[in-house]
């Protein structure tokens, strides 16, 4: 049977002034969501995006966003339930009070506040209560789901600093080169899909058998030409340089490990460095965790 659509409030005689109050924009199991609500959210977003910044992150949301996002919501309180957090009317409060403190507000100032953001009390508490719900979802349920490796965070460093010419970093590297006649016009737009078929099959085409190789161990930046220097400070670890031109020949260095040697500077950035990581992997894994986890609940939109 179809789903009521349409909640009515009538005044008088029967249907003689009967106006539409709400209709339902989407269901998720036995919750519904009106269109009110959802205006009200589109109305209170800028207010929404400084109370929780995680759960609200655009300017601008149309009808179906809105409802992405309390559907979201309510399918993380439920999975957290099941995992035994409930976040109950009273650890809401002791939030506010936490935050009041830290503000020096007290509960008069914070209502005054509140008004001129254009949200009122009942609102923030519950804004309140799903982003300690998020922050919950997000530290048991996503961040195990998510690996960030020594080498990834070194990758990350050398992509950032790459222009900073206060690091020098220590190379193990595979000098491959070609003779320059082998590419008319200085035209390097196969040489990368080349030499990857290489490393896994061996093999080359006919025209470019001539290429030779070396391994160059513990190599440091004091003394390499600019060109190399340049090029492999854009570089990761596992990945081609771009090519140098060194007279006749051309070559593309393979970089097997890359090591800062002033590591100083890349142990005090790692904090920072995992956190902006993990902000970058977590939005992909939430995503997906999400739209694995849809077929779980009957979800309808009328929107």
């Amino acid at each position: 049977m179809k789903l009521l659509v349409f909640f009515f409030l009538f005044t008088g005689n029967a249907f003689a002034k009967d106006k539409l109050l709400d209709k339902i924009a989407a269901v998720i199991n036995s919750k519904v969501y009106t269109l009110s609500q959802v205006i009200r959210v589109k109305e209170t977003i800028d207010a929404r995006k400084e109370i929780s910044p995680f759960l609200y992150n655009q300017d601008k949301y149309n009808d179906k966003e809105v409802l992405q996002i309390l559907i979201n919501t309510q399918i993380i309180r439920e999975k957290i339930s099941e995992l035994g957090y409930v976040i109950s009317d009273d650890s809401v409060e002791s939030r506010i009070k936490l935050t009041e403190q830290k503000l020096g507000l007290d509960r008069k100032a914070l209502l005054e506040f509140l008004k001129l953001k254009g949200i009122n009390f009942e609102e923030y508490f519950e804004i309140i209560r799903e982003a300690m719900e998020f922050n919950i979802f997000n530290t048991r349920i996503i961040a195990p789901l998510i690996s960030i490796s020594e080498q990834d965070l070194k990758n990350e460093f050398y992509r950032m600093n790459s222009a900073n010419k206060a690091l020098t970093f220590k190379y193990e590297l595979v000098d491959f080169y070609f003779n320059r006649s082998l590419f008319p016009g200085d035209d390097f737009s196969q040489i990368g899909s080349i030499l990857k078929d290489y490393q896994i099959s061996g093999r080359l085409p006919e025209a470019y058998r001539s290429m030779e190789s070396t391994e160059l161990n513990d190599i440091k930046e004091d003394g390499m030409r600019v060109e190399i220097v340049k090029a492999l400070k854009s570089a990761s670890q596992g990945d081609f340089a771009s090519p140098v031109i060194l007279g006749d020949s051309v070559h593309v260095f393979y970089v097997k490990k890359k090591d800062i040697v002033e590591s100083s500077f890349f142990t005090q950035a790692k904090e920072a460095l995992y956190s902006q990581l993990f902000m970058r992997k977590s939005s992909s894994v939430t995503k997906n965790w999400f739209e694995r986890i849809y077929s779980d609940f009957y979800i309808k939109y009328y929107l």
